[in-house]
């Protein structure tokens, strides 16, 4: 359901943990998460179901809370992938209010509907009570972090994420998890970002963005101004977002030291 707030898929058999933002290659990274898992699913739920991940993986995977995945920071790595908020509120836009006649019943109960203007999209979104918000447009911060504090150690960018998903592959391999795949392509919709300017086409709907959001940009999108999350395609590439990465360095250099030495005995 698009209104849960069980954000974080838990592996049962491996310390990892996944936070998941609606409308951030959640489809591929799912999709690519199935490998890991050690028995075929049953039932013929797509992954993309939160009962796929609580019912049929066999138990070897279940939803969990931002909170309760906090508390599991030491002694699981988790990761997560975010997006320019303005180029995440057109995508939902798109996909949730003009392709879905249908409007999603958390979308309803907010008062959006099908084919309604993106001025008065954005401005109930925005005014809503954050508790009524729609996880498709809620603030990736309050699906991301508690207490103020950012809950996965990696958070990739879904404008670099060839690059980040080849960084997480590595940090992976430093924690001594199995390593994913090549991510594949789910439920690409546009092909570029340039349309975001011609949404966001007054300052009063980037103001009332830029408040709604305001500790996405902060946390996530510090290093780029309001013209260029607007430009969408012109995002010079960052690092992504990391935790805890010198101790993984260590502790993987320390293995592989010990492992040299008992097999030199």
């Amino acid at each position: 359901m698009s209104s849960s707030n069980h954000h974080f898929i838990l592996f049962r058999d491996i310390p990892l943990m996944y936070g998941r933002v609606p409308k951030v290659a959640n489809s591929s990274i799912k999709s690519s998460l199935c490998k890991l898992l050690n028995s075929k699913p049953n039932g013929n739920i797509k992954t993309t179901a939160d009962r796929f991940w609580n019912q049929n993986t066999h138990s070897e995977t279940e939803l969990i809370s931002t909170r309760q995945a906090r508390r599991l920071r030491t002694t699981h790595f988790s990761f997560s992938f975010v997006r320019n908020p303005f180029d995440r509120l057109v995508a939902a836009y798109n996909n949730k209010i003009l392709e879905i006649e249908d409007v999603p019943g958390p979308m309803k109960q907010m008062g959006l509907y099908h084919s309604m203007p993106f001025e008065e999209f954005i401005n109930i979104i925005c005014q809503a009570d954050p508790a009524e918000l729609d996880n498709h447009v809620k603030p990736q911060a309050e699906i991301l972090l508690t207490d103020n504090k950012i809950v996965p150690k990696f958070v990739g960018r879904l404008e670099h994420i060839d690059n980040d998903w080849r960084q997480l592959r590595k940090r992976m391999k430093l924690e001594g998890l199995p390593t994913l795949g090549f991510l594949p392509q789910k439920n690409v919709r546009r092909s570029s970002r340039t349309d975001i300017a011609s949404y966001f086409n007054n300052t009063a709907l980037i103001d009332l963005t830029l408040e709604r959001y305001a500790v996405d940009f902060q946390i996530f999108y510090e290093p780029y101004n309001v013209s260029q999350l607007l430009g969408g395609d012109q995002l010079e590439p960052q690092q992504p977002l990391q935790r805890g990465l010198a101790k993984a360095k260590r502790q993987f250099n320390s293995q592989t030291i010990n492992q040299v030495e008992s097999f030199d005995e």
